[in-house]
C-alpha cells in the first residue's frame, strides 16, 4: 500500500459512507456526485486491499477491516478540522496576550496614554512591552518576531517583507524657557543663529529631519550640549538660555510642567511623518491585525499632540 495514494478527499467518502451506508446518500453528505464517491470508493479498495464496504439490501455495510479503522480515519479528520482548518482569531475581550512595540521616547510619549486607555476598556488582558532598538536591529527583531510593531519614525525600514501604514505628520517646534532675556514670541533667524543650542543627536530619529534641513540653508550655530535623550532637553532649556528644536510633542507636553515657551522655527522644516510598521510573518496574525487597527483608529489622519482633549495635555 502506498499512502500517498490516499488523500483527506478519500477519507471523506469513507466518513460519509461510515454516517450514511449508502453512496447515494454520501454523495448528497458530500455535496457531489455518486459517480465521484463510488470511483473514490474503488480508489480506496485498490489501494487499502479490501473491499471496505458491501451491498447489504439498499444499504452498504461496513466490513470487519473498515470497522477497524473507522475511529483512526475521524480522528485524522477531527485534527485536521480543529487544528488546521480552525477559523483563527482575536477576541480582544478575553484574550491574554502581550504586544511588542518598538518606539522611541516619543513615541511612548505621542501614542501609549491613548492606546493603554482602550485597551482597559476593550481588552484588559492585553499587556504591552516596548523595545528600543538601534535603527541596524530592528529589521530582524521584526523578522523574527521579537517585535509586533514598530511605531514612529523609522525611514530605514524598507523592503518586501515590510509592511507601513502611515498615520500623521507631526511639525518642530523651538523651546526656550519663560522669560528668556531674548525671545519674545516670535524668533528671527539672526536670534536663532546667535543663541546657545541643546541638540538631540540619536542616529535614524527623527531629529535628524531639522538637522538636515539646518544643513541645506547653511545655518550656523553655537551648540553647547549635545545628547540623546529628548527628555531631558526640555527641562535644561526650562532651567537656561539655550534654545532647542524638538518634535511639538515634547514642547506641548513639557510645556505642562516646566516654564517652557513654545515659538515656531524662523525657517520650513520638513514634517516628521510618523506610522506603523510590521512583517509579513504577522500580516495576517488576528491578534496583529486588531492592534494594528486599534492604531489606526486613534491615529490615522489625527496628531494627538494637536487635540487638547489627549492626555498628553493631562500631564501636571
Amino acid at each position: 500500500m502506498n499512502y500517498r495514494e490516499i488523500d483527506l478527499n478519500l477519507l471523506m467518502v469513507l466518513d460519509a459512507l461510515y454516517e450514511e451506508g449508502s453512496v447515494t446518500a454520501a454523495a448528497v453528505r458530500l455535496k457531489t456526485s455518486q459517480p465521484t464517491v463510488s470511483f473514490g470508493l474503488n480508489k480506496l479498495r485498490a489501494s487499502l486491499g479490501d473491499e471496505l464496504f458491501v451491498r447489504d439490501g439498499s444499504g452498504m455495510r461496513p466490513t470487519p477491516f473498515a470497522q477497524q479503522i473507522e475511529e483512526p480515519v475521524r480522528r485524522i479528520l477531527g485534527i485536521v478540522r480543529q487544528d488546521l482548518l480552525r477559523q483563527r482569531g482575536f477576541e480582544p475581550a478575553t484574550a491574554q496576550r502581550s504586544f511588542a512595540f518598538s518606539t522611541s521616547d516619543i513615541g511612548e510619549l505621542v501614542f501609549l496614554p491613548e492606546i493603554i486607555a482602550r485597551l482597559r476598556s476593550e481588552a484588559p488582558g492585553v499587556t504591552l512591552r516596548c523595545l528600543s532598538l538601534p535603527p541596524d536591529e530592528l529589521q530582524e527583531a521584526l523578522a523574527e518576531g521579537i517585535v509586533d510593531i514598530a511605531l514612529g519614525y523609522f525611514p530605514d525600514l524598507q523592503g518586501a517583507l515590510i509592511y507601513q501604514q502611515k498615520l500623521f505628520e507631526h511639525p518642530f517646534t523651538c523651546v526656550v524657557r519663560e522669560g528668556h532675556p531674548v525671545i519674545g514670541d516670535s524668533l528671527t533667524l539672526e536670534q536663532f543663529a546667535s543663541l546657545e543650542h541643546a541638540v538631540v543627536e540619536q542616529k535614524g530619529r527623527s531629529q535628524e529631519i531639522a538637522e538636515r534641513r539646518m544643513a541645506e540653508l547653511g545655518i550656523e550655530r553655537r551648540i553647547i550640549l549635545r545628547s540623546p535623550h529628548f527628555m531631558s532637553i526640555p527641562l535644561l532649556v526650562a532651567s537656561s538660555d539655550l534654545i532647542s528644536v524638538v518634535p511639538l510633542a515634547v514642547g506641548r507636553a513639557y510645556g505642562r510642567i516646566a516654564p517652557l515657551k513654545l515659538v515656531p522655527p524662523p525657517f520650513d522644516i520638513p514634517v516628521i511623518e510618523l506610522k506603523q510598521f510590521w512583517h509579513r510573518r504577522l500580516h495576517a496574525d488576528p491578534g496583529v491585525v486588531w492592534m494594528r487597527g486599534l492604531i489606526a483608529r486613534l491615529y490615522l489622519n489625527r496628531d494627538p499632540s494637536t487635540d487638547m482633549k489627549s492626555p498628553i495635555f493631562s500631564l501636571g
